[in-house]
């Protein structure tokens, strides 16, 4: 019998919008001209996909139109990351405020100036992919589960469906073009989980080509 998948969380992109704020010091700071930092990291995001802005859009309708401290959504809001508002205004007031620039971006996209990712949060939405490759097989704990990074590599290569090498090899891609500085590089690998240096001998833009190679391997 296969395994019933369960349904998604109701306000999933509300959740994924209120953990840009959780990454940049659990608070709203948003005011009405200008959006924080947790809101312009999620914005940098929705960019390359505006969709994911409208239906958080929705998912803040749908939260204040039932109220946020109804018990027909008590549980789900449970699940939500908890941002602090500031002090004389209610979580309502800035998810208010937070609906407003959505629906300002939403008019224009592409007014949203390219920059690298700023916070861990940024770096994984940006490259999903390779965080699973590197925070699930080089972690930190490495060594209890690995004897080398070869044996950890072949097991992701192994693991992984074909889209999935594709889509990290088009991430290394990118993240190499785009990060030009060895210290931003390990900055960013950093942040998308990785707790190794590079083999001896490699610099970290070096071993992460040799990655890319390999999954990219026949």
């Amino acid at each position: 019998m296969s395994q019933e998948i369960p349904p998604e969380p109701r306000f999933y992109e509300l959740s994924d919008l209120l953990a840009a704020y959780a990454n940049t010091g659990f608070t709203f700071s948003d005011t009405a001209e200008t959006p924080g930092p947790g809101l312009a990291s999620y914005l940098r995001i929705a960019a390359r996909d505006p969709a994911r802005a409208e239906t958080a859009v929705n998912q803040i309708d749908e939260l204040l139109s039932v109220g946020l401290f109804s018990e027909e959504i008590a549980d789900d809001v449970e699940e939500l990351p908890h941002i602090r508002p500031p002090m004389g205004t209610s979580v309502e007031d800035c998810l208010r405020v937070t609906r407003d620039h959505l629906c300002r971006f939403l008019q224009d996209p592409s007014r949203i100036p390219p920059m690298n990712p700023q916070n861990r949060w940024e770096w994984n939405e940006r490259f999903p992919e390779l965080g699973q490759l590197l925070g699930a097989y080089f972690h930190q704990n490495f060594s209890y589960f690995y004897n080398s990074r070869d044996e950890a590599l072949d097991e992701y290569v192994s693991e992984s469906l074909p889209e999935d090498l594709t889509q990290a090899a088009q991430e290394l891609d990118e993240l190499l073009a785009m990060v030009t500085s060895e210290q931003e590089l390990h900055t960013a690998t950093n942040a998308l989980g990785l707790g190794l240096l590079p083999p001896e001998g490699m610099s970290l833009r070096q071993w992460l080509e040799t990655i890319r190679r390999r999954v990219t391997a026949p």
